[in-house]
């Protein structure tokens, strides 16, 4: 039988982890208890978890108790409970028959829960390859490449990103057949690592990592180690088959994606015949302008001419026509070409610099986007052949 437990704890504190954890909670499963919350109570000591057998969530938070146990307790209703409660003290009550009692203030609930023995065991955390990275840098660098992770499962180790760990270089590459985007940073390990994370991973954690301040971005090498503390930090923890992301006191667990992911390095381009360096901002307006034209019923690449001092856009389809010119430094032969004008803008806005080099071989094949100085990202695009 369930021994009655009790415990303190502040609402918003609690709401705050009911929220994050519910992340990787599912909306519906064939098992019931995976649509709850687990609660452990240890002493003052709460541990909450979701999870959905490939992506879990769990936090620790200090509550007031003497008591312990574990329930599971429907996720949406206890959110909804806790956030509509009025006081900002609350005291959490579970009887012999896992009913939940919450009070505080004027309001009090009375909830059904169910026993934890039927929630399964969130996994451990697997440690053969770890490493730790600023929170706000591996923000930035999942920002600015998932736009480029397949979203369909034709091969399903193209909905991850690669972390590839190789000489002191960190890079996070994702490819979706059209487009590739790399963000690279300096790290200390020089050993080689490299595994494949899922895309919906990403970007739930991405929604725990810290910003930063943003005046102070910039590669991973330019940061003073002594000045980061550890709450600044995400460890990263890679098993065979789990990874594990710390964050803040939250504990992101994932499967890692299995099978070959595409060799990156053999596609990058190593001459070009055409460089060309723009301002970011202005290319992507002019892109932009061209974009009110395009849509779903209505597609059409852009064409780039890049030419004597400037990146000429132009764009028809049955809704109207538009052109622009955008002046910037053209070195080489001129060069006409079509892209995908989504592609580009995603690639462009994720651009951390003013200006940008553009790197072309021929009409026929990948563009690529590179910083002026440095290599801290690289953008390939595949192009569209245009008609006359």
């Amino acid at each position: 039988m369930f021994k009655i437990m009790r415990f303190k704890c502040n609402k918003n504190k609690l709401h705050e982890a009911i929220t994050n954890v519910s992340r990787a909670v599912p909306a519906k499963s064939n098992i019931a208890a995976l649509e709850g919350i687990k609660l452990s109570l240890s002493g003052e000591q709460l541990e909450l978890i979701g999870y959905d057998l490939a992506f879990g969530i769990r936090t620790v938070l200090n509550v007031e108790s003497e008591d312990s146990g574990e329930l599971v307790v429907n996720a949406r209703l206890f959110s909804e409970t806790i956030r509509r409660m009025s006081s900002d003290e609350l005291t959490i009550t579970v009887d012999e028959k896992l009913n939940v009692n919450i009070s505080g203030g004027s309001a009090e609930y009375d909830i059904s829960a169910m026993p934890a023995i039927e929630y399964p065991d969130f996994p451990s955390i697997g440690a053969e390859n770890s490493l730790s990275i600023p929170q706000y840098i591996l923000r930035n660098m999942i920002e600015h490449t998932n736009h480029a992770v397949a979203v369909t499962d034709t091969k399903p180790i193209l909905t991850g990103e690669l972390f590839d760990l190789e000489d002191n270089i960190f890079r996070m590459v994702a490819i979706d057949g059209f487009r590739m985007a790399i963000r690279t940073e300096h790290t200390p390990i020089n050993e080689k690592i490299s595994f494949v994370v899922p895309s919906r991973t990403l970007n739930e954690i991405s929604k725990l990592l810290a910003k930063g301040d943003s005046s102070a971005e910039g590669s991973s090498e330019e940061q003073d180690p002594e000045r980061i503390s550890k709450t600044e930090l995400c460890q990263i923890y890679a098993g065979e088959k789990n990874i594990t992301f710390e964050i803040s006191g939250y504990y992101v667990v994932s499967r890692l994606l299995s099978g070959e992911f595409h060799n990156y390095k053999s596609s990058l381009p190593t001459e070009f015949k055409t460089e060309v360096i723009v301002k970011t901002r202005e290319f992507a307006d002019s892109i932009e302008r061209c974009s009110l034209l395009i849509n779903e019923k209505n597609k059409c690449p852009v064409r780039c001419v890049f030419e004597e001092g400037s990146v000429k856009t132009d764009c028809k389809t049955v809704i109207g026509k538009v052109n622009d010119v955008v002046p910037a430094e053209v070195n080489g032969e001129p060069v006409t070409i079509g892209l995908n004008n989504r592609y580009l803008l995603d690639a462009l806005r994720s651009c951390e610099s003013d200006k940008i080099k553009i790197q072309m071989t021929a009409p026929n094949r990948p563009v690529k986007i590179v910083p002026v100085a440095g290599d801290s990202f690289m953008y390939l695009l595949m192009p569209i052949q245009l008609r006359n």
